[in-house]
């Protein structure tokens, strides 16, 4: 089944590329980037251009609704983000609550089950309160799963999760010899949740900045120049277009996965 898409009202029309609903990415990862440069061109100060890019963040997770996707994973707020100008860091996380405040109703209508990770203590109060409160309030949502990586990065999840393990192990919970993946996968932030089968990183750059390191081992990676405010519909349409076009082998043969 094949389905054409246009841009949202709010935006010029566009005659989308068609989307294959049956060979959607079940998991999307998105590194959210050029807040910052969006508001230099457009000769605004950089809390302007995390607003825009706010907007972006709704345009996207109706998207992801819209055409199937299961699980939305948004790169909010990363560790490094603490060494940013303290007023920028306040203003985020004043960003933040007011996204969680503004779209908790929609959340409930469209059946979305909020999820956040990282280190979440460290975003104080009432940040922490607030994500607590939304998250149990859409928590028997069985729609789409959108989660924000906040206080987040992926090589303090990694330490975080041989902590936990080795203190299990000293404690007689854990076997050692039976470590796995799939037990070590328990341990981080995102038990539970299937690995990202697409990543999108907007703004030009093309790294993942410590974003999900264990969980990316065979995600596909798509990089776009258009910043994040700009980021809209078509585009994200656009990535799941290119994705689809993809052979993903997994280590086997093209001709293995023809049988």
């Amino acid at each position: 089944m094949r389905k054409q898409f246009s841009d949202s009202p709010s935006s010029a029309r566009f005659m989308m590329k068609e989307i294959d609903l049956s060979r959607l990415p079940q998991h999307i990862a998105i590194i959210m980037d050029g807040n910052g440069r969006w508001a230099e061109r457009h000769a605004m100060g950089r809390i302007l251009g995390h607003k825009k890019g706010a907007e972006s963040v709704r345009t996207a997770v109706r998207t992801c609704g819209r055409i199937g996707i299961r699980y939305l994973t948004l790169y909010a707020f990363s560790m490094e983000n603490w060494l940013r100008p303290k007023d920028e860091v306040s203003a985020l996380l004043n960003l933040l609550k007011e996204y969680l405040e503004n779209e908790v109703q929609e959340m409930m209508d469209q059946d979305i089950r909020l999820v956040a990770i990282g280190n979440l203590d460290s975003l104080g109060e009432p940040i922490r309160g607030k994500l607590d409160e939304v998250s149990a309030r859409t928590s028997g949502n069985q729609g789409m799963v959108v989660t924000l990586a906040l206080s987040y990065g992926g090589r303090d999840e990694i330490v975080a999760a041989v902590r936990r393990m080795v203190s299990d192990g000293l404690a007689g919970k854990i076997n050692p010899e039976k470590v796995t993946k799939e037990l070590f996968a328990d341990y981080l932030y995102t038990a539970g949740l299937s690995d990202p089968d697409l990543l999108i990183r907007t703004g030009g750059e093309y790294r993942i900045s410590n974003f999900l390191l264990w969980q990316m081992a065979y995600t596909e990676f798509y990089f776009t120049e258009i910043l994040w405010p700009d980021f809209g519909e078509r585009h994200l349409l656009k990535a799941v277009d290119d994705y689809q076009k993809r052979e993903r082998r997994f280590g086997r043969t093209s001709e293995q996965l023809k049988t």
